[in-house]
């Protein structure tokens, strides 16, 4: 099992190397370039693509590349959702989801490409004007993470641009696959 797959229910042990190689992934880039540049670094990775091989999953059981989306743009609402309440209220707990469920129960492999990215892209424009605004103190606010625990506004945006660089990589891979 690869270091970036994140299961609900692993153990801390995973869910510890998950966070640290998700942060690892980012490197010493700045979090607000990289959570600012996301939507125009997916384009190169797609462009020569086919509406059917946006939807072909990598292999059985795996996601395709307008599920990831999907998956960007609803992770993108919890953290819209995580953010506005970091900034508003003092330590307030994030909670966690299951990525999987979510991709099963919100069906994933249903969605359509454009729209996915258009969700994307307008929730991904309104976090970045509120965090791009948000003061040294701002980002030094805390969250309680119910896995990770406390968490600074700016820890948070680390792993969030961590997490895009991540899923970026993903499309990039299975766009390789489902593109002979």
């Amino acid at each position: 099992m690869s270091v970036f797959t994140n299961p609900a229910g692993g153990t801390p042990e995973q869910t510890r190397e998950y966070a640290t190689a998700v942060l690892d992934l980012l490197g010493e880039e700045e979090p607000l370039v990289v959570l600012g540049r996301t939507n125009e670094r997916l384009d190169p990775l797609i462009e020569r693509l086919t509406r059917k091989e946006l939807a072909t999953p990598e292999a059985p059981g795996k996601w395709s590349i307008c599920a990831v989306v999907q998956h960007l743009a609803d992770a993108e609402l919890v953290w819209a959702y995580r953010l506005r309440r970091v900034l508003a209220e003092d330590r307030p707990p994030i909670s966690g989801y299951d990525q999987d469920l979510w991709s099963a129960r919100l069906r994933y492999e249903q969605a359509d490409f454009q729209e996915a990215r258009e969700q994307f892209v307008v929730l991904r424009h309104s976090n970045v004007r509120i965090v791009g605004s948000a003061s040294e103190g701002d980002l030094q606010r805390v969250g309680v993470h119910a896995v990770r625990g406390e968490q600074t506004l700016h820890v948070l945006m680390q792993w969030w641009a961590g997490h895009d660089l991540l899923h970026l990589r993903q499309i990039d891979r299975i766009g390789r696959v489902v593109h002979r």
